[in-house]
């Protein structure tokens, strides 16, 4: 018999008057799972985080913690805590107070608490500074606080909303390694919400890319990056050049296309179904586009094209090279290789470009789908 999973969603519904803010999402989370709910402003994930946490009630479905129907259980009683985006530290509260809050409204004897707290606030990294003012605090120890006093109530479940919305590019880099290090620590099942797309994919075991209130796609970082489902996820998880075209044939997943402009293309079909005339949304990831001086050496790739530099972003490794297609006049965006070969490259420039039809993601036009 399989575990039971930490969290459960069955067919959860929400809605605002005549408006489906979350439409019948379901999943399960196994224990011990960095799980993120991944998308834009308004697609529904914090409506389906606070349902979890029992502030809003489910519009329909059911919603289980360690398969235990959470219904009719209020948010104090559920076996959840919540870091929020802006911690809601209490400033007038040392750390220790601060950890331990949760535990003397349990009614936690004080004792108790005190090792509770030291122990929790250890694991943490904050091992004796109990003592001091939470306004002593970088913005990454404040974040460590907010997740002890979490973590010393031992919950099922840890809700995070977008907690690194408010640091600093900087900051956020380092706290995402940091997170995944003590979500591994602790081996507590994390649900995490954000709409940035680098957090989800560095620290999450598992994704779902969430939509207009549905989940598009739930899979591992590496199966939405390499095999997106829709043409959503395609979009908006990683960088991509995306063009307009019409089916020419496509047969055993191979699509022959042509673009409004009258260029030919070759792809994978995302699916089955396609058919001569249906009008698709083509991507391409511009580290699967290679270079060339010349023309002739990226004939066998069976996409290929001449384009005038407009600009190179120079960031090291991840430097980006964004060209203007000759044939289509539409504009391309390419990783730009380190190895000296392209260092002379400058802005008016004509240089042949290219790529393989596998790494050609094509989908119908505005289709999308939920889980």
């Amino acid at each position: 018999m399989s575990e039971t999973p930490d969290l459960e969603c069955r067919a959860i519904s929400k809605n605002f008057d005549d408006f489906k803010a979350v439409k019948d999402v379901s999943f399960s989370v196994p224990q011990g799972t960095f799980f993120s709910i991944l998308g834009p402003s308004g697609c529904g994930k914090t409506t389906l985080l606070r349902m979890i946490a029992g502030f809003q009630k489910p519009s329909g479905g059911d919603l289980l913690i360690k398969g235990k129907s959470m219904l009719d259980v209020p948010p104090n009683k559920r076996p959840v805590s919540m870091v929020f985006q802006h911690l809601a530290l209490f400033p007038m509260m040392n750390i220790g107070a601060n950890v331990g809050f949760g535990l003397r409204q349990r009614g936690v004897n004080k004792t108790d608490v005190k090792q509770q707290v030291e122990r929790v606030l250890e694991r943490v990294g904050l091992g004796g500074v109990a003592e001091r003012p939470v306004s002593s605090l970088s913005g990454g120890q404040k974040q460590r606080v907010a997740i002890a006093r979490c973590m010393v109530l031992e919950p099922d479940v840890l809700l995070l909303d977008e907690p690194l919305g408010a640091l600093d590019l900087k900051l956020r880099e380092h706290m995402k390694i940091e997170l995944k290090q003590l979500q591994s620590e602790f081996n507590t099942t994390f649900v995490y919400i954000t709409h940035d797309q680098s957090e989800a994919l560095v620290m999450s075991d598992q994704i779902a890319v969430m939509n207009h209130g549905v989940f598009e796609q739930l899979g591992t970082a590496k199966e939405l990056y390499y095999e997106p489902a829709t043409s959503f996820v395609a979009g908006f998880v990683g960088e991509a050049n995306r063009f307009a075209a019409t089916v020419e044939s496509a047969d055993s997943g191979a699509v022959q296309m042509v673009t409004a402009e009258g260029k030919a293309l070759r792809g994978v079909e995302a699916g089955r179904g396609l058919s001569h005339g249906d009008k698709v949304d083509v991507f391409v990831r511009p580290e699967a586009i290679r270079l060339s001086r010349s023309a002739a050496d990226l004939a066998q790739l069976g996409n290929t094209s001449e384009g005038k530099v407009e600009n190179i972003l120079f960031n090291g490794a991840n430097s980006q090279l964004i060209l203007r297609d000759l044939t289509t006049g539409a504009e391309m965006s390419m990783a730009l290789p380190q190895t000296g070969e392209f260092r002379d490259l400058a802005q008016g420039d004509v240089i042949a470009f290219g790529w393989e039809p596998q790494q050609t993601r094509v989908y119908r036009a505005g289709g999308a789908h939920g889980l």
